[in-house]
């Protein structure tokens, strides 16, 4: 589209290379006559030379070559970990050493859906509404501790249905003895500021494990610098026992607990369940619960030291924490 206050339109821009070349006019006198600066004459006379009456179009303004881009090998990297591991921009970024914007663009002109819109297990796209999302943190390490239960049912030996399909790996969990099946407990303890994780897989949620459990987390908080002063756990019956209560007065903590059936108050701890669920217990097919118990520790490394965190900008929750070096290895 010729600009409004261009002097030439395509018609006018031949009538000038014609005057030039077919009629011999100096560039100058066809210049003043059209109303344009000699350069401009001399460019679309040389042009019609060159291209004749097509080349009297407007060209585009897309460079023909750009050193910066994004190479196709990345872009491919880029639309990989979208696929294999779900990640959204800003953690595709951290990973490649890119910036979130250009993530994104490359998400968005290849028309990546939102993960919102897709289901899980499938990537296939689903309707879903629009909702504004509150966040909060607080300001300093210890000022709030997330604390929660996850029950993982147990992989019998020599392996479940992710192994084996589900009526294989049904009939060898019946095979199994008793003391490869149940459940398994996770119990965490996760810092609202730094996002800082301390877990243990114990062998149920009593009030005493529980309890045992906070002990040993408050104490780590407080040797990797990191004093507790207020815990938050849903309404189990573990924390609602004596037993919690006296533990966290005696160490000078407040307790607070969740609205009944509202798991989002308690969302950090809620989202370390579904990382630990995507990138640990699930991310691989293991054989026994022995092996995945052993890779437990690693998977808590990584995360604590390692893995790049959205909600902290690329960082770790190990960059928050105010003494970490030499614990938790």
């Amino acid at each position: 589209m010729v600009h409004a206050n261009a002097p030439l339109s395509a018609t006018g821009r031949l009538r000038l290379a014609r005057c030039v070349v077919d009629d011999g006019w100096p560039l100058r006198r066809a210049a003043d006559r059209f109303g344009v600066s000699v350069t401009t004459a001399h460019r679309w006379a040389a042009r019609y030379r060159q291209h004749g009456a097509a080349g009297m179009c407007d060209r585009p303004s897309r460079p023909q070559s750009c050193p910066h881009r994004t190479s196709r090998r990345r872009e491919r990297r880029v639309l990989g970990l979208r696929v294999s591991r779900r990640w959204g921009p800003a953690r595709i970024a951290y990973h490649l050493g890119m910036n979130p914007a250009t993530v994104h663009r490359i998400l968005t002109r290849y028309r990546c859906l939102r993960l919102s819109w897709t289901d899980p297990a499938t990537g296939a796209p689903v309707r879903a509404g629009r909702r504004k999302v509150v966040r909060y943190e607080r300001d300093a390490p210890g000022d709030l501790v997330h604390v929660d239960i996850k029950k993982l049912g147990r992989i019998p030996d020599g392996g479940g249905h992710r192994v084996h399909g589900r009526a294989a790996g049904k009939a060898n969990s019946r095979a199994t003895s008793s003391s490869g099946r149940g459940y398994a407990y996770l119990h965490h303890a996760v810092d609202d500021h730094s996002r800082y994780a301390y877990s243990e897989i114990l062998a149920d949620e009593k009030k005493e494990t529980a309890t045992a459990f906070m002990q040993r987390a408050v104490a780590h908080f407080a040797q990797v610098g990191i004093t507790t002063d207020r815990v938050m756990t849903d309404n189990g019956s573990c924390y609602r026992s004596h037993l919690f209560r006296n533990m966290l007065q005696d160490h000078g903590i407040t307790h607070k607990r969740t609205r009944p059936y509202t798991p989002k108050t308690n969302g950090k701890v809620e989202r370390f369940n579904r990382t630990l669920t995507e990138e640990w217990a699930y991310a691989r097919p293991y054989t026994s619960e022995t092996e995945r118990a052993a890779a437990y520790e690693d998977f808590l490394h990584i995360y604590n030291h390692h893995r790049a965190h959205t909600a902290l900008k690329g960082g770790s929750p190990a960059d928050r924490v105010p003494n970490l070096a030499g614990h938790y290895i």
